[in-house]
């Protein structure tokens, strides 16, 4: 499921690194809106967890599904799911705008719950997952995979940590998309109400970067700009979008998504990230190192007051987080992603929306 042109369903595949015994964490998915639910399955049973079972309205999404997972149950309902009390965690890839009811339900259920990005559209909707995660104990956690999912951006928060170049000042992201033709996309994707925007949605990527890289606890959006340059016929898709930031200690970011993708390139999305430390940087080539046929991900660059290096870590770094995410849900720790981090993301991506001004 890891195909490099088409973002949607770009799921990639680790080394297995179980961090529990087979049946000790059982966890099951519902809702099969976003392609994204391959690669957090794929994450969370390399690390070891089980997955019992899958619901989704459409069976031709379930048949797919059970393709690439075989021995998972197609459940016949979601209450099934949520009434199993083998079941520990739910990941759902819901429409995005409905991503937060389901977190909802599942939280009630007593379960963790592990979404997609953006895991909410709405202010509303944040102070309703915050109230069940404050009421219950429960986790409300998101797959911001460009980050987490990517070894080239694991990599560069164990260099950060271990103060290659010192104290992060500015992180300056770019990520780009291939919306590929737009009649493979579901219409959900080109609906403002249901997809959130593009400072939302895939916005929220380079905001939790920031957040994580640069040590922020909250920040300001000082400008954020939206627009729809070359898809009037689909007139609520932002295919452009940016924001400026600035954090509570002083770090600056600033952000560029788009859907421009050419055909040309090799991958979906020449995403690369630029860390600036008060000794040194890191430049980021995620999933490509342009020109180069067959370079695949994981490009890193870095120059601080000792060394120039380049290094290729993809298949060398792992995907420590879903690990992480299981042993917190069993052990009741934030050592994956502290909920405060998930929510200021969550939170920051749709202010940066809501106060964008429309150029195009």
């Amino acid at each position: 499921m890891a195909n490099a042109s088409d973002g949607m369903n770009y799921a990639p595949k680790g080394k297995p690194s179980p961090v529990v015994k087979k049946g000790e964490f059982t966890f099951a998915a519902i809702a099969l809106d976003h392609g994204h639910i391959y690669g957090m399955c794929n994450g969370l049973t390399e690390a070891g967890a089980v997955l019992k079972s899958v619901y989704d309205p459409d069976p031709k999404k379930v048949a797919a599904f059970l393709e690439k997972f075989p021995g998972t149950k197609a459940a016949q309902s979601e209450d099934e799911i949520l009434n199993d009390p083998e079941v520990k965690l739910v990941a759902g890839a819901a429409i995005t705008s409905e991503r937060c009811a389901l977190g909802l339900r599942v939280i009630a259920a007593g379960k963790d719950y592990f979404t997609d990005k953006a895991p909410l559209t709405t202010l509303e909707q944040l102070e309703a997952a915050k109230a069940a995660v404050k009421k219950t104990g429960k986790k409300y956690m998101c797959y911001y995979s460009e980050r987490i999912h990517v070894e080239s951006a694991v990599f560069a928060g164990q260099l950060i940590e271990q103060g290659a170049i010192g104290k992060v000042i500015q992180v300056l992201g770019m990520g780009p998309h291939r919306v590929g033709a737009p009649s493979s996309r579901p219409d959900w994707f080109f609906k403002k109400a249901q997809y959130g925007g593009i400072l939302c949605d895939i916005g929220s990527h380079q905001i939790e970067q920031f957040l994580f890289y640069a040590g922020v606890k909250d920040a300001k959006v000082l400008s954020s700009k939206i627009g729809n340059y070359n898809h009037p016929d689909y007139p609520e898709l932002d295919d452009f979008g940016d924001a400026t930031l600035l954090g509570d200690n002083g770090a600056t970011q600033y952000f560029r998504v788009d859907w421009f993708t050419p055909d040309g390139l090799q991958t979906w999305g020449d995403g690369r990230s630029f860390i600036l430390g008060t000794e040194g940087y890191i430049e980021q080539r995620k999933y490509v190192n342009v020109g180069i046929k067959g370079s695949g991900g994981g490009h890193l660059f870095l120059a601080n007051q000792h060394e120039e290096t380049y290094y290729h870590v993809e298949g060398k770094v792992g995907y420590p987080y879903f690990g992480q995410l299981i042993l917190d849900c069993l052990n009741r720790t934030e050592n994956a992603m502290t909920q405060d981090h998930c929510f200021k993301a969550a939170e920051l991506s749709v202010k940066a929306q809501m106060q964008a001004v429309k150029v195009k």
